[in-house]
């Protein structure tokens, strides 16, 4: 991270780090964060930061240093098994807005508990970026209720270039209604060539998934 924060910006325009079972803190994240700010012309972001300790701090400083990222195309953030909740998923949210020029979108979020105010803010975000074609989104076990399904579908039907949606939302809870919301959302992206959705373990009935 020290060499990130000290390489200058304009001879980087790919990022990919993988620390396996990162045990990231959130001072780390910040020192991540201010190193991926200084990357102002960076077309791709891999961040793999799973099984970490990351919290609403270390989001926040995450999504500060995204937004600096003018020219991103794909970003790949996965957090799985933090502490990110409705905060963090908010900062993430307005980092993602802010990167209007993305094509490719992949949210890892798994077992962080961001819940329906979190996911409105992921949903906001996400509508902001409307020239997405690539859009995959995991979100399992994340106390996701019909509201939050709603908010997620809101932002997806935001995005009118969409060829490509994974949307995993396994282990919530968003019932018959959620599922409606959603589905209601998918008909509308007109231009979707492939469709995965993982909606196990959501009490929903045979009327829901019709």
């Amino acid at each position: 991270m020290k060499k990130l924060q000290e390489t200058p910006n304009e001879l980087i325009d790919s990022i990919h780090f993988n620390p396996y079972m990162s045990g990231i803190s959130d001072n780390s994240a910040k020192k991540l964060g201010k190193g991926i700010a200084r990357c102002v012309t960076l077309t791709s972001l891999n961040l793999k930061l799973s099984f970490g300790s990351i919290g609403e701090n270390g989001a926040r400083y995450l999504g500060e240093g995204i937004v600096r990222c003018i020219t991103l195309n794909s970003l790949n953030l996965n957090l799985y098994e933090n502490s990110i909740r409705e905060n963090g998923a908010k900062y993430l949210g307005e980092g993602i807005a802010r990167c209007v020029t993305l094509t490719s979108l992949n949210l890892n979020l798994i077992f962080n508990s961001i819940g329906d105010r979190g996911a409105k803010y992921l949903g906001k975000g996400i509508a902001r970026c409307v020239s997405l074609t690539s859009l995959n989104l995991e979100l399992c076990e994340n106390r996701i209720g019909e509201n939050g399904a709603k908010y997620l579908e809101e932002g997806i039907v935001r995005c009118v270039t969409l060829r490509s949606l994974d949307l995993c939302l396994y282990g919530n809870s968003i019932g018959d209604y959620g599922a409606k919301y959603l589905g209601e959302g998918i008909a509308r992206c007109v231009t979707l060539t492939f469709l995965n959705l993982k909606l196990g373990n959501n009490n929903i009935s045979g009327n829901g998934a019709k």
